[in-house]
């Protein structure tokens, strides 16, 4: 399961949202920016304030670190 941590405004969010729509990867999107919930959970597990955090089945990335995510994920360039 993928889920991505992002604000509405965040380009770099949404940049990996329609990269992983290209994909064909499925996620999650989870607003911070109107969840406070979710955003105390979002520093809790990536010690980070700033978006994209994306978790990949418990593997945290911090922004879109688009090589990890393709190792993660197993997307061959």
């Amino acid at each position: 399961m993928v889920k991505i941590y992002s604000t509405p405004t965040c380009v770099y969010c949404n940049t990996l949202k329609e990269y992983l729509g290209k994909k064909n990867i499925p996620y999650q999107d989870i607003d911070v920016a109107s969840n406070e919930k979710e955003l105390e959970h979002m520093v809790a597990i990536s010690g980070q304030m700033g978006v994209p955090v994306v978790d990949i089945d418990g593997d945290i990335v911090i922004g879109f670190d688009k090589e990890k995510i393709d190792q993660l994920l197993k997307i061959n360039p």
